[in-house]
């Protein structure tokens, strides 16, 4: 007999944690499903991981794109009448990229030894709960083809908002990049070789000169030490935010931002109501669903919320009425909820408030960035035309002498 180390949440909608003796890892998969347990993970004590991979590996990931057109390989051969370990052993030939490939091998290899697909998948340690717990619901309901092709609908739409964010952003970020680059080689390297040029005409200089020599000096001399700090600082700030509490001080500071703290709720809060979404149209309960969520808000701040609504909904209050408590979630997406629970449509709900939320957000940004990049090509006008106007300035005022 073996020991592992299981998680898995218990058919109160608990997660607990034990260890257990059993012959083998399927077998105690098998054995708590059976008592209606969703496994979340099991590990054999003293064992390493599966394959001879290190922790480095581990930590990779499956790029998104990569495992959508997977899924949607999955689910055409599945459709078409192959088995599943049929179906895993093509895939798993036809996948070029090593790594993802290494993980079929394995998820074939344990579904081959007894084990479920979601828990095959849950086993590997990379690929989001969301996914796992949809498979999962999937193979109790016998309905994972349009649990995969929900799924498919669902990480097609994240990307696609992830996406118009990230490009709504690019732009004012390059021309920040642009100024303070343009900046820094006008002040350290231009504006050294006009000082040397007049310090041997030996002429008198207006102040506006004099300013911008004595900041030139002031940045070329202290620039390694600036880039040093700078680096050091951002390198100081990672780590911390990766301990529990830089983690939480810092997404609070995120969403107390002026502006974009909203903006920033509001994404946070989008993306974890289709996801909500998505288990729940699985079949998931709602407590199990929102367990899944706090753990993959990606935001400590909207994790404590959930987690605080956990608590709440074990109680037996609706779902809306336990995210009243908390200043996180907005006040029309509890009313949504709400009107949600009231009709029975609480999935389709969440969904609307995704979108809504969704399409508020691109609207917001649109408009921010509107703004802001003239702002940013003005600040870079009125910088170059201070330098230009306090380097050129002696030279008009030597040839007004000299006529």
């Amino acid at each position: 007999m073996n020991e592992f180390r299981a998680r898995y949440v218990n058919s109160n909608g608990e997660i607990v944690s034990g260890v257990f003796t059993s012959p083998s890892e399927a077998d105690l998969r098998h054995r708590l499903s059976e008592q209606g347990c969703y496994v979340y993970s099991v590990d054999q004590k003293g064992k390493g991981l599966p394959l001879g991979w290190g922790g480095r590996s581990r930590r990779k990931k499956v790029k998104s794109a990569e495992f959508i057109i997977f899924n949607q390989q999955f689910l055409a051969l599945i459709h078409a009448g192959l088995p599943i370990l049929k179906s895993l052993d093509l895939l798993t030939q036809r996948m070029k990229n090593p790594f993802f490939q290494q993980l079929l091998a394995d998820i074939s290899a344990r579904v081959k030894s007894g084990a479920l697909l979601s828990e095959a998948f849950e086993a590997q340690g990379v690929f989001a709960k969301v996914y796992t717990a949809s498979l999962y619901a999937g193979e109790k309901s016998g309905n994972l083809e349009e649990v995969i092709r929900r799924y498919i609908e669902y990480q097609r739409v994240i990307d696609t908002t992830k996406g118009k964010v990230k490009s709504a952003i690019t732009y004012p970020i390059i021309l920040t990049v642009l100024l303070v680059v343009l900046v820094t080689y006008l002040m350290a390297v231009v504006v050294p070789q006009f000082a040397t040029f007049y310090e041997g005409l030996n002429a008198q200089l207006p102040q506006i000169t004099l300013t911008l020599i004595a900041v030139s000096r002031s940045i070329r001399d202290h620039l390694l030490t600036a880039v040093l700090i700078t680096v050091g600082a951002v390198a100081g700030l990672r780590i911390w935010s990766r301990s529990e509490k830089g983690g939480y001080a810092l997404d609070g500071f995120k969403l107390r931002l002026p502006i974009i703290g909203d903006v920033w709720n509001k994404f946070a809060f989008s993306q974890l109501s289709r996801t909500l979404s998505t288990l729940l149209s699985g079949g998931i309960p709602l407590v199990n669903s929102l367990e899944i969520v706090a753990d993959s808000s990606g935001n400590q701040l909207v994790t404590r919320a959930v987690k605080s609504a956990i608590v709440s909904v074990r109680e037996g209050q609706a779902l809306s009425k336990s995210f009243e408590s908390t200043p996180v979630v907005p006040e029309l997406a509890i009313e949504m909820v709400q009107v949600g629970e009231s009709t029975g449509s609480l999935s389709e709900m969440l969904r609307h408030v995704a979108d809504f939320y969704d399409e508020e957000v691109n609207a917001r940004l649109s408009q921010l960035f509107t703004y802001i990049e003239p702002i940013l090509l003005v600040i870079l006008a009125t910088i170059v035309a201070f330098v230009l106007i306090a380097l050129y300035l002696p030279i008009f005022n030597l040839s007004s002498m000299v006529k």
